[in-house]
């Protein structure tokens, strides 16, 4: 039986393992933190990310779909009107949200209870054995600045951003608001719970000894029920990061027998909410190509032939978004903006991004199973 070693715990770690066990291959991975447990916030699920957790066989109870929603100004006002029904016609699978801790608990349900190892921080490619190793030890991964010692780190978007999740005492509806290099993004989860997050233009590095207190300052002149969420939320389940991105592309996500994967690979802004659903992508590629062949070799180099290109690409327009969407603060361009998408019709609106998020996942061929007599 071939083996793997994949370091890092998280979504993209955990896919791969569950996609190359499922194909038959003995995976180990390997999380340096004590216990296998994701921050406190949400995550949306966007149909190219819905599909490849089909394709490997893994089933979320507590994801919620979004049914209505929509994008307005600080005040409130509308932009343009989300429409659940179009959108799952034209992307087709809904738009769908899940608190992380929710995604991390599934992702490790559906591997063998001896697979995963928490408590193990890999400083060197030289200690581990393997037929494969994969990188999905995040946006400062030591196992990339091994490899590419000269590649140049990640850079800061210009963006940072604050995340929580509460509860109200009624249902809220999917809402992004936007104002003058600022956005606050709502998203109900299946549980009566909302995650929100508060993302604006600034330096890095800032910090506030009383975080909710200066949220309450900065953001409690927006519509409801923004100041609502800010004011039911506990202070020390509120998060606090700034931005960065792996701002240069690598030259490839391969290496020998080590695949880099995830934010290790191609760590993008969140403006497209695509960061965690590209390292899904990642996991659901590499399983295909190395059920296909037993040259690891040449499945290596398909993976980075068909992940590099689209997540680089991914990169760039989330990036992109920013500088359009949230990044954008003079006020006569962000007056033009919401203007021309007032003006949008809604069957266009909802074929916005499809050419991401239509994206149909390969199917890895599973081993067929041992004859009985």
């Amino acid at each position: 039986m071939r083996k793997a070693i994949v370091v890092g715990g998280g979504i993209g770690g955990l896919c791969t393992a569950i996609g190359l066990h499922g194909i038959g291959w003995e995976v180990t991975v390997l999380e340096r933190a004590p216990e296998l447990t994701a921050v406190g916030a949400g995550i949306s699920l966007w149909p190219n990310a819905l599909r490849s957790l089909e394709t490997l066989d893994v089933h979320l109870d507590k994801l919620q779909e979004q049914s209505s929603g929509g994008l307005h100004d600080r005040n409130g006002r509308r932009i343009t009107r989300w429409d659940a029904d179009a959108f799952r016609r034209n992307h087709g699978r809904p738009l769908a949200a899940i608190h992380r801790a929710d995604l991390i608990s599934a992702l490790r349900d559906a591997l063998p209870a001896n697979s995963v190892h928490t408590g193990i921080e890999v400083t060197s490619l030289g200690d581990l054995d393997a037929d494969l190793i994969v990188a999905a030890d995040g946006i400062h991964s030591g196992l990339r600045k091994s490899l590419w010692p000269e590649h140049p780190d990640p850079v800061y978007s210009g963006s940072t951003a604050f995340r929580a999740v509460t509860t109200l005492p009624r249902p809220a509806d999917l809402s992004t608001s936007w104002d003058d290099g600022a956005e606050i993004g709502v998203i109900p989860l299946h549980d009566g719970r909302v995650y929100w997050w508060a993302c604006y233009v600034a330096e890095a590095g800032i910090r506030y000894e009383d975080l909710k207190a200066y949220l309450r300052e900065r953001f409690g002149g927006w519509h409801a029920p923004i100041p609502e969420l800010i004011d039911a939320t506990t202070p020390e389940t509120l998060l606090h990061h700034d931005l960065y991105l792996l701002g240069t592309p690598l030259p490839s996500y391969v290496k020998g027998r080590v695949a880099l994967l995830g934010d290790a690979a191609h760590a993008m802004p969140p403006f497209l909410g695509q960061g965690g659903c590209q390292a899904i992508e990642d996991a659901v590629v590499l399983a295909a190509a190395l059920s296909t062949t037993e040259d690891v070799d040449a499945a290596l180099k398909s993976y980075d032939e068909q992940r590099r290109p689209r997540s680089q690409s991914v990169v760039k327009a989330s990036t992109q978004a920013g500088k359009v969407g949230l990044q954008l603060r003079n006020p006569l361009a962000v007056a033009v903006r919401n203007g021309v998408l007032r003006l949008l019709p809604g069957a266009l609106t909802a074929r916005i991004g499809s050419g991401v998020s239509g994206w149909t996942p390969p199917v890895p061929r599973r081993p067929a199973p041992p004859r009985t007599r």
